[in-house]
């Protein structure tokens, strides 16, 4: 009788880590998905703010390569965003809930249940 309120309990303690990792990596998703939205908004406002000083500068845009200018701040701005990227996606990877196997259980106890 204990190892059927074990075999349970681990089955039931199985759905609510399952649950837990599902929730976990939703929250991580969640995270990821305003930090690339942070991230294209601090793109859009320095790059804003660089168009504003150099037309109160005299400078106009006909001399500079959008791309260019844009692919500079994309790379300033992005790195550290990349980063925790990086690291969201290293703790999605590490998130699991290991299923219990119930055969392996009773095998190793063949000679106890058998008896």
């Amino acid at each position: 009788m204990g190892q059927l309120v074990s075999d349970v309990s681990e089955i039931l303690d199985y759905k609510e880590n399952k649950r837990n990792a599902k929730n976990a990596r939703q929250e991580i998703l969640a995270q990821m998905a305003a930090d690339e939205s942070a991230k294209t908004n601090l793109i859009k406002k320095t790059l804003a703010a660089q168009r504003a000083k150099y037309g109160a500068s005299g400078v106009s845009s006909r001399g500079l390569t959008q791309g260019a200018v844009l692919a500079r701040i994309k790379s300033e701005t992005a790195k550290p965003y990349d980063e925790k990227r990086a690291a969201n996606q290293k703790k999605l990877k590490s998130i699991k809930a290991n299923k219990p196997n119930l055969l392996k259980t009773l095998l190793s106890r063949f000679d106890e249940l058998v008896g």
